[in-house]
């Protein structure tokens, strides 16, 4: 036995192992190549490699940076890019700020509960006065920190209120919904124009 604990073969083991060694069958000759295939990387198109390296010129404009993209479910523009269904006169005196609302609601602080019940009474009121031109007060909504898992949309009453005065009962009695001018409280109020009792 040798140093360490490990013995070499003997004489019959070496013998054995041999004839062992003769009759296996090498898993690749020596002379065989075993770099690894090359792999074909696709050359991009030359207009693109053009474009990527084209040098800015001294004087010459920055291009433009990309817009970020507006949510498609902007209440804003939503309501901006909807037809006009109401006398153009009007609207447009309405637009400059120009009518004034004959009565009008504030929601701030309130809950979505206490919303919406609030809101069918106060328009169904002003209808059955006759009022034509009533304004509702969203607020446009305040950042909040939120440690829940699920974010929470700011400014809820203000995307929930144009959803409610669409939907039934309301949409039955109203002609048109705009955004506020600055001087009755621009994006967190919404004119809501009524139409003429029967």
């Amino acid at each position: 036995m040798s140093r360490g604990g490990k013995r070499g073969l003997s004489a019959e083991e070496r013998q054995l192992w041999e004839k062992v060694a003769k009759t296996a069958t090498p898993l690749t000759s020596p002379a065989r190549n075993l770099s690894l295939p090359e792999i074909a990387v696709p050359k991009p198109a030359p207009s693109v490699v053009r474009e990527r390296i084209t040098a800015f010129r001294i004087g010459e404009k920055a291009r433009p940076k990309p817009q970020a993209p507006q949510p498609p479910n902007d209440v804003s523009n939503r309501l901006a890019q909807a037809p006009v269904r109401m006398d153009h006169s009007a609207y447009r005196k309405l637009m400059r700020g120009k009518l004034k609302p004959e009565a009008r609601i504030d929601l701030h602080g309130m809950t979505i509960a206490q919303a919406h019940p609030a809101l069918i009474q106060f328009i169904f009121a002003a209808y059955d006065r006759g009022d034509r031109l009533v304004l509702v007060i969203t607020g446009k909504g305040k950042e909040r920190e939120s440690d829940t898992p699920i974010p929470i949309r700011v400014g809820i009453l203000r995307h929930q209120v144009p959803i409610w005065l669409h939907a039934p009962p309301l949409g039955g009695v109203i002609l048109d919904i705009r955004e506020a001018h600055q001087r009755h409280g621009g994006g967190g109020a919404y004119y809501v124009y009524l139409k003429r009792p029967r």
